[in-house]
């Protein structure tokens, strides 16, 4: 009887330390099905856990005041991972990215592709790679 009490309450405690990562982890804000393409200036670039970030400038359209969307990616080991060194994209540089925009429409997006376009074939100039 004892055994079983104690199953159950580590079941439950189990149980719980799940939820929370599950929410984190939830991309329920983002448009999924579809991609937004973009093209733009890296302002910033944030190589951090839990999520990496690009801060991307982009133009306006029709002489609009130019946009800064933010762009979230995986973390720094996960971008390794997909063969992305921190040298690949740096402020000031061209990109073109397909991202899952926000679903509020505002000017942000989970990153699922960048392709830099800084000319430095040393730094991937060209290349698509997975940013999520």
């Amino acid at each position: 009887m004892m055994s079983l009490r104690i199953f159950t309450v580590a079941a439950v405690l189990a149980a719980s330390l799940v939820v929370p990562t599950g929410a984190h982890h939830s991309h329920g804000n983002y448009e999924l099905s579809d991609f937004t393409h973009v093209e733009g200036t890296v302002s910033e670039v944030h190589w951090i856990n839990p999520h990496s970030w690009i801060f991307l400038e982009v133009s306006g359209e029709n002489g609009e005041e130019p946009a800064l969307w933010a762009m979230e990616a995986t973390n720094p080991a996960g971008l390794s991972r997909n063969g992305i060194a921190r040298n690949h994209v740096l402020p000031g540089d061209p990109i073109r990215v397909r991202c899952h925009r926000l679903k509020d429409g505002s000017d942000g997006c989970l990153l699922g592709f960048v392709t830099p376009l800084h000319g430095d074939p040393a730094r991937g100039h060209g290349i698509e790679k997975e940013w999520d």
